[in-house]
């Protein structure tokens, strides 16, 4: 069975050419595996990097960022994207502080439980800082799972139950190992079996590959592309946040207008991120961070 074949193909490959990532080492804990995994929710390891050593020695425990106000959580995310997921993070925090007396919890139900963890999170957290075997599905595990055992490009936007009991069906037994598991089958959707150009030729599985062995048929619907990011509702709430985080002060209304060109469309992110949180109205006219 090609599953069962791939996998010590997949951990020695691993083994010998992972990427040293400081979340990855063995000495972190649970704390520095779950903010990476929202850090790196949609956003590459390069960018993350700065932002994520940065914080970490910052708020090296929860309870170092839920004795910070929300505000100082969004300064510290920086122009990292989805700010939303700072105020998730700072929100996980006080819970971690209040429920888990201090300690990310380590089970799936009770991880799912903290603020903006949902199930790929808690899984992943559950794998990487707790050793359990729980199946973890990103978007670069559903690929290589999808080419390799179906023989299909790319796999369907949602996550099915199919999927779910695929990944299950051809994870090791031993806790340690599989997630061991988890992290190769990332790192190999990460750096060799990519969306638009996979590695097929450095790729330790290929000849295992059911994609491959098809003659690599494209997929039969058409791709979903990322939104551009200039001109967009999102790089407005960007400027933005920008011109708050720069001041310790509530901001002046004018100094919010002179961030963008079209009052419509700035008046239209400002209630947004108001609405969301990332933004309150202070007295006279001024915003802030939170």
């Amino acid at each position: 069975m090609p599953s069962c074949a791939a996998q010590r193909p997949i951990l020695d490959w691993y083994d010998s050419s992972a990427r040293d990532l400081p979340w990855r080492r063995p000495e972190v804990g649970a704390w520095a595996v779950l903010v990476s995994e929202v850090m790196l929710q949609q956003t590459p390891v390069a960018r993350v990097l700065p932002v994520y050593r940065a914080w970490m020695r910052r708020w090296p425990a929860p309870a170092a960022l839920a004795a910070e106000s929300p505000g100082q959580a969004i300064r510290g995310w920086g122009r990292l994207g989805y700010p939303r997921r700072a105020l998730r993070l700072h929100e996980a925090a006080v819970a971690i502080e209040q429920r888990h007396d201090g300690r990310v919890p380590s089970s799936v139900d009770d991880l799912r439980r903290l603020p903006g963890v949902g199930e790929y999170t808690a899984a992943a957290v559950a794998a990487f800082a707790f050793g359990q075997r729980t199946v973890v599905l990103d978007t670069n595990v559903r690929r290589v799972l999808s080419r390799l055992l179906v023989g299909v490009e790319h796999p369907p936007a949602r996550l099915s139950r199919a999927e779910r009991l695929l990944a299950g069906s051809v994870l090791p037994e031993s806790p340690s190992i599989s997630a061991r598991w988890n992290v190769a089958v990332m790192e190999l959707g990460a750096v060799i079996c990519t969306a638009s150009a996979p590695r097929c030729d450095r790729c330790p599985v290929s000849s295992l590959c059911a994609w491959r062995l098809a003659g690599y048929p494209a997929a039969n619907e058409e791709r979903r592309h990322s939104q551009t990011y200039a001109g967009t509702d999102r790089e407005c709430r960007g400027r933005i946040l920008s011109a708050l985080r720069e001041s310790d002060l509530p901001v002046p209304i004018a100094v919010v207008d002179a961030t963008w060109d079209d009052a419509v469309q700035l008046e239209r992110a400002l209630a947004s991120l108001v609405s969301d949180g990332l933004v309150v109205r202070a007295s006279c006219g001024t915003f802030a961070l939170p």
